[in-house]
């Protein structure tokens, strides 16, 4: 699987970790966030995650930001994408389940490294349900 993941200064150790796990599970990871804690601006990162799952040169994405709410912002502006801001499993489960959520936004301040890559894991797992899901997702795109 194809993953690209973006991160600002709140972001960096966590974002090491997924990629490292990712790898290590045989997924192709490209990297656009900021490896440094210095201060950065967000949609810089956040961005080119969503035009690589937009453009269908990833199948996922994953950003990170101190909330999560200010990257998702950024990536939803893109038309196709369905960035969800999750801090648990379950929420990053019907993220996709019921929204076929195709980025996946991860609070670093509200969230262990270890919940990041449980979320993660669970986001890429879970398939969307379809069904009475569908019409409701195709009505998001303005």
């Amino acid at each position: 699987m194809k993953i690209a993941i973006g991160n600002d200064h709140a972001g960096p150790d966590y974002k090491l970790a997924i990629v490292a796990h990712l790898e290590s599970q045989g997924h192709e990871i490209k990297n656009y966030g900021t490896d440094t804690f210095n201060s950065v601006d967000y949609p810089d990162f956040g961005h080119p995650v969503a035009l690589d799952v937009e453009s269908k040169k990833a199948d996922f994405g994953i950003i990170i930001c101190g909330s999560g709410n200010g990257i998702a912002m950024t990536a939803n502006k893109h038309q196709g994408i369905r960035a969800a801001l999750c801090w648990t499993k379950e929420i990053a489960s019907l993220a996709r389940q019921h929204n076929n959520s195709n980025i996946i936004s991860i609070p670093a301040r509200f969230t262990s490294i270890q919940q990041a890559i449980e979320m993660v894991d669970t986001f890429l797992n879970t398939a969307f349900e379809g069904g009475r899901h569908e019409n409701r997702v195709e009505k998001i795109n303005c």
